[in-house]
């Protein structure tokens, strides 16, 4: 099962070829502007991504805090 996994993935020879074809589209000059705006958008994920966690995380703390509120105040 994982060889059939392989067979699509390029070989050494390929990534080469790979890269020489980016290098000829794009330029040297280009490349590290492409970078860095990957590099940003891959950074602005990660951080939604940690907002959206601590949103969540909170959410579920603060049903907690009142679900000990609620039990605590029941109780005489």
């Amino acid at each position: 099962m994982f060889t059939n996994l392989l067979i699509g993935m390029p070989g050494g020879s390929e990534w080469i070829l790979i890269v020489l074809a980016v290098l000829i589209l794009f330029g040297g000059r280009k490349i590290p502007e492409f970078m860095r705006g990957i590099g940003k958008g891959i950074r602005e994920f990660n951080d939604a991504k940690d907002n959206v966690k601590k949103e969540i995380e909170e959410g579920m703390s603060e049903k907690e805090v009142k679900k000990a509120s609620q039990s605590s105040s029941v109780q005489p």
